[in-house]
């Protein structure tokens, strides 16, 4: 019976994952045929813009060359109107000229005649008529500004949609995933000259395969890359994978997208926990900062409720556990002088990596480490169960790594920001400048329980990074021995 409904439950299991695939491939095609609608019209009035654009600039075109022409008609029109006015004048001048000579030929008298006649002659030598050029300055011919669209009428005829470039493929054993950073390559899988720029898309989710159309996050765009790689930096792995895509352009259109890829981005993701922070501390997801009234504030009223009608008042330990605690994993807050807060995730194996910054005002804060029986009173380091760096800006400044109550002070400037690295399965914590890699102090241990990051800060903030993978260099500096500086046996003792 038992082996029967196990059979049966793995079934009804199958069955589920089925469901959901066909039911994320028709959230698929549905999403597809509102794409091929949206798009289809898109692609409609792009063209109507591309004719009504070629419209335009044959307009312009024709505009243009009508004016030359009109121009040139213009010019040759007063050219000639100008010799037509001067040989209608000469003409004019010449009739009148030979209407004078005619009627000179009759004069009778020698004198009158020879003053006739020298009259003429003097006018004839003046005369406009023998002084013109009796050839038109400009030709009738048009022709110089005649068209002949028929090799640019081959060409629109032979106007084409443009070749869409075919879908690059992405492949995901040439991909690199390290440091926080990406590197997608791609490859084209046929040889084309027109491809201007790629498009990459990427979006992080926590679903291991295809992307899903419902994903709650949009696909992110980095346009214009010329090369057939990019890398993304400086990313927060705070999803367990990320989907990439990506597409061809040529000068007009862009291509399909390649099949996406998905690739892991597992790192270490938490925040501080802030029912097990000091109530003088005020936690934030990734921010904790000293708030002197906290405590206090809610002490006196716990104080106030609990010495109502009694003349005795409350020591203090009973104000302190009679505050209304959230449990965390059955644990109270932490109280006295102990002002730490945990992180929300507890590490029980594999290698992880976190970094804290403080604020530049604060005068003494602690990282680290710590099993989850760390008690309310206690501080970090000052346990055999809990590790971790201790600086002090206060009175006397002091840098140091602390376990079970030992101090080792370390001749180094404190960083801006500390990594914290921690491998669980090899027992070893080791803290690191974030911005240089350089190796701060290294505990080796055994850890025989899990363990949870810790915090501790007075007078002032520090803010947490997580998301973070192993940094390529922490992890050479791990795998030389040379590298492992400071793993002090006065510090490190074996957890029983």
């Amino acid at each position: 019976m038992d082996a029967q409904k196990e059979a049966l439950q793995r079934i009804i299991t199958t069955l589920a994952n089925k469901n959901d695939e066909i039911q994320n491939f028709i959230d698929t095609l549905n999403h597809r045929l509102r794409g091929v609608q949206a798009n289809s019209g898109k692609v409609l009035s792009d063209l109507d813009d591309e004719f009504d654009s070629l419209y335009s600039f044959l307009d312009e075109m024709k505009e243009g060359m009508t004016s030359i022409i009109k121009q040139e008609q213009a010019r040759k029109t007063q050219e000639l109107q100008n010799q037509l006015t001067q040989c209608k004048k000469a003409l004019e001048s010449s009739e009148e000229l030979l209407e004078f000579a005619s009627q000179s030929v009759s004069i009778i008298e020698p004198e009158e005649f020879t003053k006739a006649a020298r009259q003429i002659k003097d006018r004839v030598t003046m005369a406009p008529a023998f002084r013109l050029s009796l050839k038109p300055k400009v030709s009738d011919n048009m022709t110089h500004l005649m068209v002949d669209f028929s090799q640019e009428r081959k060409i629109i005829q032979a106007l084409k949609f443009l070749p869409v470039p075919k879908a690059p493929e992405i492949d995901p054993a040439d991909c690199i995933v390290a440091d926080n950073c990406v590197t997608i390559t791609w490859r084209m899988t046929e040889e084309d000259s027109k491809i201007d720029h790629y498009v990459l898309e990427y979006r992080k989710t926590n679903y291991d395969g295809l992307p899903r159309v419902k994903d709650e996050r949009c696909w992110e765009s980095i346009d214009h890359i010329k090369e057939t790689e990019y890398t993304l930096s400086g990313l927060r792995f705070d999803s367990k994978y990320m989907n990439f895509r990506v597409r061809a352009c040529n000068k007009a259109v862009a291509g399909e997208y390649s099949d996406p890829v998905t690739l892991e981005t597992k790192a270490l993701m938490f925040s501080f926990d802030n029912t097990s922070s000091h109530l003088n501390l005020k936690v934030e997801e990734s921010l904790i900062e000293w708030d002197p009234t906290g405590g206090k504030s809610q002490e006196n009223k716990v104080k106030g409720k609990e010495n109502k009608g009694s003349g005795t008042p409350s020591p203090k330990r009973t104000s302190v556990t009679s505050r209304p605690a959230t449990v965390r994993g059955s644990r109270d807050r932490f109280t006295g002088e102990s002002y730490t807060v945990l992180g929300d995730a507890t590490i029980e194996g594999g290698q992880h990596y976190w970094e804290v910054k403080a604020q530049k005002d604060c005068k003494s804060y602690s990282v680290g480490i710590t099993h989850k029986t760390i008690g309310k009173f206690d501080q970090l380091g000052k346990t055999n169960t809990s590790w971790c760096l201790y600086v002090n800006n206060w009175l006397q400044a002091t840098f140091a790594a602390k376990h079970n109550n030992k101090a080792k002070p370390l001749e180094t400037t404190v960083p801006d920001r500390i990594g914290i690295y921690c491998d669980f399965d090899g027992g070893q914590l080791a803290f690191y400048n974030a911005d240089t890699k350089q190796l701060l102090y290294s505990f080796k241990t055994k850890f025989t329980q899990p363990v949870i990051p810790g915090f501790m800060v007075w007078c002032g903030g520090i803010t947490l990074y997580t998301g973070l993978q192993v940094p390529s260099a922490v992890k050479t500096l791990q795998k030389s021995e040379n590298g492992m500086s400071g793993s002090s046996s006065s510090l490190t003792n074996a957890v029983q």
